[in-house]
């Protein structure tokens, strides 16, 4: 059961109330008070009263005279089913701990609606039916029941939402129970839908007389993050479009009492945002994409700013407490979805090996083992990314083997009593969700120095809006030392090929992977590459045939990449703010 086991049964009554009542309520609903600068109400709620159970304790709340608004977010689950584990930063060291999981949580999202039955809303951020072996080989259709079975109430489109064209998006999109909100998304085709917004851009929800506008906005820098074909058909704009007429409407036409925005725009980006005058009037950003985990809101200029971590790892709890119409006081809270405080929902468990069943075989074959943990939350160099391109190098023998700075995919760590781990067709679709053809190609020193300088300026520009949500390009074969924080096209110090200074003159052979839509001589986003080919392998196909003949791998950070103004265990782009990843 993958970590989990079934729990005993328990009556459901509770919860299919609380659906109907919801269900209710989104047919009802289709279609403030700024809390910066907003006092809390000190009287209501002392020092000693911060947890959740000590607020519906206040007299205030007992009486009725104040309300209670509960919302529940998580983002980028990136379909994994099961728990798994989990990397934390404890003492500045890697500590790994079982989280998440489909069912955990359920039970856990069931609990904590109870907790304010009639006045909770639950959210996702995007980029839930993709990053996983199950999702990729149904094109998100396995998914969908499982996120339904959660009972969602508001859905928003992640970058990785187009992975299977637009077509496959819509059809997946349109299988959620939730209403989807972007306003940011549209279609871009001959047809006479032509310029028309794909999702409904705003939601309202009803709390009796109160009402809550949420506008929603995915990324709008994905068709160049990603392969451009998944967003054919799809034009992206950015919030500063329409943000402020949507918020002004919800204000001032709608009569909303608090209005958010959900977005799926990365962690800086999102910041940046509260920073700009045409978001006054948001009470919070409810962020996502970059998979932070944001335990104390951010303070921008004109709102806060939360994200809820990666892989159904967690789940964020903003309890807000209104009074007469207005926001008084809100607490935030980043919880763990854990296995042990929160027993597995047996139904969902069902649920999950009925999704997978098909393709339970293929997942679950070895193709290899590590005697070292596997992960990818560093920003610089990680383990996962050096196997990769490790893999390709040893294949095709190049001089740079190259991979794009993915951030998706949970760790696997090393059994202490085993001293290795099973590296699984599972494993490696959650290392790599895509499975692109391997690509050749020649390009100059200056080439390479100048398409490095944009990538890492996509990792760390100074304008937030300016950075992709991606970490540094991995390869092999190479070794960099760059300035984070130097201008654009002054960071890099030094590169080195195959242990020599580049020569900016000299041609050097690449292999990476191909991007679906980009132009024939543009590989890894570095255009103008000479004879550029496919090598008529995938990615898939080169890893399980490297750990055929290599079952026993051993990747670790080993220096490829190092800054001279950044750790190499950096695990967060967004600097100057009070904010720590762990």
């Amino acid at each position: 059961m993958k970590n989990e086991e079934i729990s005993d049964s328990c009556s459901c009554d509770d919860h299919h109330v609380e659906s109907d009542r919801r269900k209710f309520i989104r047919q009802l609903s289709l279609g403030g008070a700024l809390l910066t600068g907003v006092p809390q109400i000190a009287s209501a709620f002392g020092p000693e009263q911060q947890g959740s159970q000590q607020w519906d304790k206040s007299p205030l709340l007992q009486s009725g005279k104040i309300q209670k608004i509960t919302l529940l977010q998580t983002a980028d689950i990136h379909a994994q089913l099961y728990t798994h584990d989990e990397f934390f930063l404890e003492n500045n060291k890697a500590v790994y701990k079982k989280r998440g999981g489909f069912a955990v949580l359920k039970t856990m999202l069931d609990t904590l609606r109870k907790e304010n039955l009639q006045n909770t809303l639950l959210i996702d951020g995007g980029d839930c039916f993709q990053g996983g072996g199950v999702a990729a080989l149904s094109e998100g259709r396995a998914i969908i029941p499982l996120v339904n079975a959660i009972d969602y109430d508001i859905v928003l489109p992640g970058n990785w939402e187009v992975v299977y064209g637009k077509a496959m998006m819509e059809r997946d999109m349109g299988a959620y129970n939730a209403q989807k909100v972007c306003a940011n998304m549209f279609h871009d085709t001959n047809g006479p839908d032509h310029g028309e917004l794909i999702f409904h851009p705003w939601y309202v929800q009803h709390f009796g007389q109160l009402k809550i506008g949420f506008i929603g906005y995915n990324d709008p820098l994905t068709p160049k993050r990603q392969s451009p074909a998944y967003s054919k058909g799809i034009k992206f704009t950015k919030p500063e479009v329409n943000v402020e007429r949507y918020i002004r409407h919800l204000r001032d036409i709608e009569k909303c009492n608090l209005v958010f925005l959900i977005t799926h725009m990365g962690l800086a980006q999102q910041v940046d945002l509260g920073n700009m005058k045409y978001v006054d009037g948001v009470d919070f950003i409810l962020g996502a994409d970059t998979h932070e985990r944001v335990r104390k809101p951010i303070q921008a200029k004109y709102t806060k700013v939360t994200e809820p971590g990666a892989f159904g790892s967690f789940v964020s709890r903003l309890e807000l407490i209104i009074e007469n119409g207005k926001l008084k006081d809100a607490k935030y809270d980043l919880l763990d979805v854990d296995p042990v405080k929160y027993r597995p929902d047996p139904e969902m468990l069902k649920r999950v090996e009925e999704a997978r069943k098909p393709y339970a075989e293929e997942m679950d074959r070895v193709i290899g083992k590590s005697k070292k943990t596997l992960v990818r939350y560093y920003v610089l160099e990680n383990p996962i990314d050096n196997l990769i391109t490790d893999a390709i190098y040893w294949k095709f023998k190049p001089d740079i083997a190259l991979s794009n700075g993915f951030r998706f995919c949970p760790p696997l760590v090393v059994d202490p009593s085993k001293g290795e781990v099973d590296i699984t067709n599972e494993f490696l679709w959650n290392m790599l969700p895509v499975n692109s053809d391997a690509k050749a190609g020649e390009i100059t020193g200056k080439q390479l120095w100048d398409w490095l300088e944009k990538e890492l300026h996509n990792v760390f520009a100074k304008n937030p809006a300016q950075r992709f949500g991606g970490w540094v390009v991995r390869f092999s074969g190479m070794k960099i030392n760059f300035t984070a924080y130097n201008e654009m096209g002054k960071r890099i110090n030094w590169v080195k090929i195959k242990g020599e200074s580049i020569d900016l003159a000299k041609k050097y052979s690449i292999v990476a992977c191909e991007r679906e839509g980009d132009p024939d001589d543009t590989l890894c986003r570095i255009e103008k590459v000479l004879s550029a080919h496919k090598l008529g392998a995938t990615l898939h196909d080169i890893m399980r045939e490297y750990l055929k003949e290599h079952p026993v791998v051993s990747p670790v950070v080993e220096g490829r990449v190092t800054a001279t103004d950044v750790p190499h265990d950096l695990l967060s782009q967004l600097e100057g703010y009070d904010y720590q990843f762990r």
